[in-house]
């Protein structure tokens, strides 16, 4: 079997893994980055979601996240003009009522984070489609992680491992302790229709004709739906299916990427034949994958709870910075009072968005293995508290503090498990990055 040795494997290049290779590669650290697909992002790229949600708090509209997340949204053409922060960034970008930045193209962000790699090299390498496959341990400790690729099985052995999966893949395969929630939240195709004349009311004619759908048992299961025209004055990008599965299981898995791409043509045929505006729509793509909002988190050192973020608890430790409302998408399809089998939920985002608070760096340290991290959506929370954390600016800058962090136990040869929180974050903080403080 082929070995590749390194000082920091970072496995997973979505939000939190691209953040946290870059940190580690530019503390010095010789890094190598893993991605399943064949480009970085995750949900932005894999998933088609244009949006960097978590970048600026919904309540007072501050920016509370900077480091890797603000140099990539001016990097990306988010800011003004020759701006070099997003303090004053583009009103054309952002969605002012959830305080989110749009992406105008998510195939700029592969090449844009293409570009960030090859700039940091050699301390930072990437191999594209490859698959974390296992992890050996040895007196509680990962000696090795095996990936698998067009090479074969690979072992590579690294001195600090950072797991990014979103999944927990390299925390399972290891034995750490997980925890999954039941039921999980569904998953979502995103799929775009083209040559879409925007209407009035489209949005209520859409929802009516899906109703109809459901109704009927074409479609099992929708929400919204949302209609955005987000690339172009004619592409419709699409919100609306909901799929429950667990993306962890590889026939489910499976089972759920089929349905998912069957309910999107039966969305876009419905309203093709129904809806003003689609009359000479033509489905443009779905994205490459279907998206997965939660499947295993760790059990880690400190697991962060919704009540932690309700009541603004404050961490010594805090390494990151978290603001998004608690979005928990339901597993089953209901009817409101109002007929909305779509559930809108964004009807009671003011019920459950906590101001901005702390994410401290014990949620990051996995138990019982003592040089691994792990960052993003199946970083130690619970449900209610992921439901926030795994947006993707959060997600990000959670990564950047593991990468930072693997580099620092690097030097200081001793492993991210035992490193301190505090030490960490005084280290992010002269980066400006790390948690907001003026909260």
């Amino acid at each position: 079997m082929k070995t590749i040795k390194t000082d920091v494997l970072v496995c997973g290049a979505g939000c939190a893994g691209i953040a946290a290779a870059l940190a580690a590669a530019r503390s010095g650290a010789k890094t190598l980055l893993v991605e399943r697909a064949g480009f970085t992002g995750g949900i932005i790229t894999a998933v088609g979601l244009p949006y960097l949600d978590g970048i600026v708090e919904l309540k007072s509209g501050k920016v509370v996240v900077r480091g890797i997340a603000e140099e990539l949204t001016v990097a990306l053409g988010l800011a003004r003009r020759g701006a070099k922060t997003i303090d004053d960034f583009d009103k054309k970008a952002s969605d002012r009522r959830w305080m989110t930045l749009r992406l105008p193209n998510v195939e700029q962000y592969k090449r844009v984070t293409d570009e960030l790699i090859l700039r940091e090299k050699p301390n930072l390498n990437v191999l594209y489609h490859t698959l974390v496959a296992d992890a050996e341990i040895k007196a509680g400790r990962l000696a090795s992680v095996t990936v698998a690729n067009k090479d074969g099985l690979v072992r590579v052995e690294a001195r600090q491992v950072i797991d990014c999966t979103g999944d927990a893949d390299v925390a399972r395969f290891a034995g750490c302790p997980v925890t999954k929630t039941t039921p999980l939240m569904p998953l979502t195709l995103h799929f775009r229709i083209g040559n879409v004349k925007p209407t009035p009311g489209m949005d209520e004619a859409a929802k009516n004709v899906l109703l109809t759908e459901y109704q009927s048992g074409r479609l099992p299961m929708f929400y919204g739906p949302g209609i955005m025209f987000a690339f172009g004055e004619n592409e419709a990008y699409i919100h609306a299916i909901r799929v429950p599965g667990d993306a962890s299981d590889a026939a489910d898995l499976t089972r759920v990427e089929i349905q998912a791409r069957k309910d999107s043509w039966t969305i876009f045929e419905a309203w093709k034949k129904s809806v003003p505006g689609f009359e000479n729509s033509y489905y443009l793509a779905s994205s490459p994958y279907t998206g997965a909002r939660e499947t295993y988190r760790i059990d880690g050192a400190y697991v962060l709870t919704g009540e932690d973020l309700q009541t603004g608890r404050r961490f010594d430790d805090a390494i990151a910075t978290g603001c998004w409302y608690m979005d928990r998408h339901p597993n089953k399809q209901t009817l409101h009072p109002n007929g909305d089998a779509g559930l809108n939920d964004k009807t009671i985002v003011e019920k459950v968005t906590p101001s901005a608070y702390d994410i401290p760096y014990r949620s990051l340290v996995a138990r019982s293995v003592s040089n691994l991290l792990v960052a993003g959506r199946c970083h130690s929370a619970n449900a209610e508290a992921s439901s926030s954390t795994r947006v993707t600016v959060t997600a990000m800058a959670m990564g950047e503090a593991a990468g930072c962090a693997a580099a620092m136990a690097l030097k200081s040869k001793t492993e991210v498990a035992l490193l301190s929180g505090t030490a960490v974050r005084d280290k992010l903080t002269a980066q400006n990055a790390g948690p907001f403080t003026n909260v």
